[in-house]
């Protein structure tokens, strides 16, 4: 048993290094001591939070080396499949960045290769672990605003100016949908359970990557049909929102995806005669709960939170929403 889960992170990108990286330095059980990168001037960056780090310019060295128990891996989300096979080949544990596969039928090989190998391996969606939503999906179970009837979610953000940037490239699997899209949509299929029974989607093109997108539909599940409506942009100002309303009330979630960056996390549960009650958990870190809850997976074998299973019933969703997809002005 792994009494001390030691990391390695296989890509200097800004987001494991503003929130991945440290988060994994400050997981109870977790300890990060390597970075791959292709340019070691990218190192100075993890080493001012985490002095120490082992630095590799080459990724299947770091693989290949025995310190190292599990990986994370940030690279561009076309890179996503294979370099997680690779881990996996290399006897590490792995957490890849969402979404981890482009296609949903990628992830038949990834789950045979986990069960193979005995490794966990899962995609990094980390709202799962958050008490946030885990206290979303409890009130909803609960009843606590009736029988649901309607979902609203939006997610927007504006990079216009970023032309650089891996999001406006199709070569690297960008577009609003896979970045943003996976918020939306899996997001409400955790709370509730429910699955899509009919999508159609509206979405703006450029340069070959969805920056626009409205996807309408129903889902069902154990909570009863429902309506769905889901808004995401990488070409509007910073918004972000779920609102789930039952016949007897409604759940605002306040801050849901970048709890702590674009907000304070919080619920807002409205019953039928007005009244609010919030409940707010301003110092939660889902990154931090996100490793945590990965070491308990590999040391004890729990389950863990967000298994492949549920990654790819996303990913179908996402592949049905490019299927529905008609594009607009």
């Amino acid at each position: 048993m792994v009494q001390e889960l030691r990391w390695g992170i296989l890509g200097a990108a800004q987001f494991a290094r503003e929130h991945m990286g440290p988060a994994i330095h400050a997981a109870r059980g977790n300890r990060l001591v390597a970075l791959a990168t292709s340019a070691e001037v990218n190192a100075a960056r993890f080493a001012a939070f985490c002095p120490g780090l082992d630095v590799f310019l080459d990724y299947d060295a770091m693989l290949a080396w025995d310190a190292i128990d599990a990986v994370y891996i940030p690279l561009p989300n076309t890179l996503h499949v294979d370099w997680t096979k690779k881990a996996l080949r290399a006897g590490k544990h792995v957490l890849t960045e969402k979404p981890i596969a482009m296609k949903a039928s990628e992830f038949d090989e990834l789950i045979a290769l986990r069960d193979e190998t005995g490794l966990l391996a899962a995609e990094a969606y980390m709202i799962v672990h958050h008490p946030q939503w885990i206290r979303v999906k409890e009130l909803i179970e609960a009843g606590e605003i009736g029988a649901l009837r309607h979902v609203d979610t939006a997610f927007s953000y504006d990079n216009s100016a970023d032309t650089g940037n891996i999001r406006n490239k199709a070569e690297t699997g960008g577009g609003g949908i896979r970045d943003i899209g996976v918020y939306t949509y899996s997001s409400v299929r955790f709370a509730t359970s429910a699955e899509p029974v009919d999508l159609t989607a509206r979405v703006k093109i450029e340069n070959g990557v969805d920056t626009w997108a409205q996807v309408v539909g129903e889902m069902d599940g154990p909570t009863g049909r429902f309506t769905y409506s889901a808004m995401t942009s990488m070409r509007l100002p910073n918004r972000q929102e779920v609102v789930f309303q039952g016949e007897t009330g409604t759940i605002t979630v306040s801050a849901p995806f970048n709890a702590g960056v674009f907000g304070v996390a919080a619920i807002h549960v409205r019953d039928i005669a007005g009244n609010i009650r919030t409940e707010q958990w301003p110092r939660a870190n889902q990154y931090v709960l996100q490793v945590e809850n990965f070491a308990l997976s590999v040391a004890t074998g729990a389950d863990y939170p967000c298994p492949l299973e549920f990654s790819r019933g996303t990913q179908e969703m996402i592949d049905r929403v490019f299927s529905a997809a008609v594009e607009i002005g």
